[in-house]
This record gives structure tokens, C-alpha cells and sequence, in this order.
């Protein structure tokens, strides 16, 4: 018989993983808190009224469509299946789909609960999101993303509390990272300057690929979206410019001089520079004109963080959004968050070994018995060690010792307490330590002080 599988991009998660996991979950939540964010849950379903149209037209394709309940195809005419186009039977038969980031409904959540939320909302958001990409290493189609954003806050303080939260979060986890920034106005000043002002969603698009691709491949491709060579030829210094963040502003103030939003974008970044000039962050925070971050709603700042020491897309992105909610109908409440990807930090974390010891979560004692009085003698010492906060564990067959033996051995249990007949007479229990081997009677006060050792 063929073994069952699970989808390709997706993965299980045995009890260790799940504990590496949840110390990156609980070391970011952690982290959140401390800077005032509050913690919602939203669907894992949406309308696909709202999910469309937000993401740009690569993201539509990615996104995963629920059918309709009962008879889906019953609005489907022979005349759309015969001209076999998918998109349009597609929206005929699914209404829904699995949500592809937690922005765009942290976006309908404001609108939909703005009178009972108080702005500025500071949220965090720890949840699933799924995608349908080709799956490769650190990409995967079902992946947590741990999320923060405030909303109905024009300040740039905001941008300067996110840089601090990815530092410490990274400074916590031991990860030694980059932190690039730019400006979606300063990209719209460069499409503006080199004569593309009306070009540029397919500019940044194009540009955002510079990590992965390369110039050639990325002049390629803005070639094949009509983008006129001599302004491909001027935009190539400006993406190459080096240098320190603050001789990389100086050379784009006299680039986009001309260019009123332009200058608009350097002010900001200046601005988030300036606030951060007081503080000792870990890491180093980096000016970087390639990073566009392609989705579509981004309006001002942008971020994103690579990991230095390993090979791997970036782990933690985001930006200043002012017209999301304004697609749901409330204007003039601008945003920004940044998105931790989770799947990505468990990549790096494992590949550097990185991960503590998870002492805390495993089972401290195991209780051998070798029969059912043996087993209710020992319900009762278990439950006193639970009562004083000791993981604890009863074997629940009758099995041979040496089996019991090496269940507590394969799960790392420290300590097994063996119930025999001579045991109980006593109210005792014969306390072993599975490191040292040694033995020894002891009551239910004297176990509990020797597992907490």
C-alpha cells in the first residue's frame, strides 16, 4: 500500500519541531507586547472580493480559491466552458479563498470594527497564510507569518519602533541580520525623473527581482514591459549607487531634484535615520534603492531583512501602506507593519543550530507500573507532581520494565518513579535518575524536591 503525503510546500511538525517553533512564536509575541500591540485572530477564509485586486496581478494568481458549497458549476454555462477560460469560470464557481498575507484582512477587520477599536491600533497578528507558488527551499505554500502594524498614525516613529522591534527580536533569537529600507515615493520620483512616471508598478516589480536575477535579467525584463532603453540606461547608475546611507541620500537629492515626491520619500527616510541615531541597535540598517517590495499598496517606507549567514530570501518585510483601508471604504487611515516569516526564521535558526534546549517542555518523571493497583497509586503522586508544576507521565500498560525503560530513555525523561507491591506497602516510590542510574525510596514530598533539583 502507498504511504500517504501531504501537499508539496506544506509540512508536518513532530513534537520537537513544534517546540522549536513555538520559542520563535513566543520570543516575537513576547517582543510585540512589550511595544503595546494587542493580538488578533481573523479567518482563514475570505471573500475574494477582498483578497482580489490587492496584491497585483502576480499575487491574484497565487491566491488558493475555495469552491462553492453544493452544485459549484451550476452557473457555469456551456458557452464558458467551451471558451475555456478559466479565470472567468473560476470566479463563477468559487467566492472565497484562503487568505494570502494578514494585511489585507487586518485592513477589512479595521473597517469592518473601526467603532469598536482604538486608534492608533496596534495589532499583532500570529497566523497561517497560504500561497500557491512553486515550492523551493524557504518557500513554501502553507507558512506562518507573524505580523505588527499600527494603523490611523501618519508619524514616522512608528517606522523607527518597527526597526527596533525587528532588531530586538533578531538580537533575542541570535540571528545575525541586515536591515534594508527604502521609499516607495523615491521609486516613483525615479520612474518620474527617467521619464516612466506611468510605469512604475511594472519598474518595481521588475527591480525587486535584483537580488535573485541580476541587472541583465532585470533590464531584460523591463524591456519586455516597454520600458524605453535610454531610461532603462539612466535608471541603471541610480540602482547601483554605493556607499553610506547618508552619501547614498546626498547623491539622490541631486538626482531627483526635480522630482517634488521624490524628495518627499528622502525626507522620510532622513527622518527615520535621524530617530534612530540615539538608539544602539544590533544591527546594521541599510539604505537599499533595489528593494521595491512588489506588492502594490505600499506607499512610503518599505523594509526588509535578510539573514547574513545563510542563504536564504528575505525573513522579515513590510512597509507604510495610507490607501488599504481606504479600499473598504475608510479613508485617510494610514498604516504600516512588518511581517516575521516564521517557516523562514525556523530555516535559519536549525541551519545555524540556534535552537536552546526545550527542558521546559518535556516530561520530567515517568511512572512505571506493572498493573492496575500499581497504576491508581500512581494517578495520585502524578497529580501531586502536577500540582507543584512537574511534567509527569504513567506508562499505561503493563509492559515489561525494560519497555517502560525505553519509552522514558527515547522521550528524554529524566526521572522514572517505579510502583511496585513493595512500594506501596511502604507509600513510596523507587526513584531512578536516568543519567546517573541511581536509585533510591523516596516519598511524595522527597520526589517532588528531587525532580526540582
Amino acid at each position: 500500500m502507498q504511504k500517504p503525503t501531504i501537499p508539496k510546500g506544506t509540512r508536518d511538525f513532530t513534537p520537537s519541531e513544534t517546540s522549536a517553533r513555538n520559542y520563535i512564536f513566543d520570543t516575537i509575541k513576547h517582543v510585540f507586547q512589550l511595544f503595546g500591540y494587542q493580538q488578533i485572530e481573523t479567518p482563514a477564509m475570505e471573500n475574494l472580493s477582498t483578497l482580489m485586486g490587492k496584491y497585483g496581478e502576480e499575487g491574484d494568481k497565487l491566491l488558493f480559491r475555495i469552491l462553492n458549497s453544493g452544485d459549484f458549476i451550476e452557473n457555469v454555462s456551456d458557452e464558458d466552458f467551451s471558451q475555456r477560460n478559466s479565470l472567468k469560470i473560476s470566479n463563477k464557481i468559487s467566492e472565497k479563498g484562503l487568505r494570502y498575507d494578514l494585511t489585507v484582512p487586518f485592513a477589512r477587520f479595521v473597517v469592518q470594527h473601526q467603532n469598536e477599536i482604538v486608534f492608533p491600533f496596534k495589532r499583532f497578528q500570529i497566523q497561517p497564510v497560504w500561497r500557491a507558488d512553486r515550492p523551493q527551499r524557504g518557500r513554501y505554500r502553507e507558512f506562518y507569518q507573524c505580523d505588527v502594524d499600527v494603523v490611523g498614525s501618519n508619524s514616522l516613529l512608528n517606522e523607527a519602533e518597527l526597526i527596533q522591534i525587528i532588531d530586538e527580536v533578531y538580537k533575542r533569537l541570535k540571528i545575525n541580520v541586515v536591515i534594508k529600507i527604502n521609499n516607495r515615493k523615491i521609486l516613483s520620483g525615479i520612474a518620474e525623473i527617467i521619464g516612466e512616471k506611468d510605469k512604475i508598478v511594472d519598474i518595481t516589480v521588475a527591480i525587486d527581482k535584483m537580488d535573485k536575477i541580476g541587472l541583465e535579467k532585470v533590464n531584460e525584463e523591463l524591456l519586455a514591459k516597454n520600458i524605453d532603453i535610454q531610461a532603462i540606461e539612466k535608471l541603471k547608475p541610480i540602482l547601483l549607487l554605493k556607499g553610506a546611507n547618508a552619501e547614498k541620500l546626498a547623491a539622490l537629492r541631486k538626482i531627483l531634484q526635480n522630482s517634488e515626491i521624490g524628495l518627499c520619500g528622502i525626507s522620510e527616510i532622513q527622518t527615520i535615520f535621524d530617530l534612530l541615531d540615539n538608539l544602539k541597535l544590533t544591527a546594521n540598517v541599510e539604505l537599499d534603492l533595489t528593494l521595491a517590495r512588489g506588492l502594490n499598496y505600499y506607499t512610503g517606507a518599505i523594509f526588509e531583512v535578510k539573514a547574513r549567514d545563510v542563504e536564504i530570501g528575505s525573513i522579515t518585510g513590510g512597509g507604510r501602506y495610507d490607501n488599504l483601508t481606504g479600499i473598504f471604504g475608510l479613508e485617510g487611515v494610514s498604516g504600516v507593519g512588518i511581517s516575521f516569516g516564521a517557516d523562514r526564521i525556523y530555516d535559519v535558526l536549525n541551519q545555524l543550530n540556534l535552537f536552546p534546549q526545550f527542558a521546559d517542555n518535556q516530561t520530567k518523571i515517568l511512572f512505571a507500573c506493572f498493573g492496575v493497583q500499581e497504576q491508581k497509586f500512581a494517578l495520585s503522586w502524578a497529580d501531586s507532581m502536577r500540582k507543584a508544576g512537574l511534567n509527569a507521565e504513567i506508562f499505561p500498560d503493563a509492559a515489561k520494565m525494560k519497555k517502560q525503560m525505553t519509552y522514558a530513555d527515547n522521550k528524554q525523561i529524566p526521572f522514572v518513579a517505579i510502583v511496585g507491591e513493595n512500594e506501596m506497602q511502604q507509600n513510596k516510590v523507587m526513584l531512578k535518575n536516568m543519567q546517573t542510574g541511581e536509585q533510591q525510596l523516596v516519598t511524595k514530598e522527597e520526589l517532588v524536591v528531587k525532580i526540582m533539583m
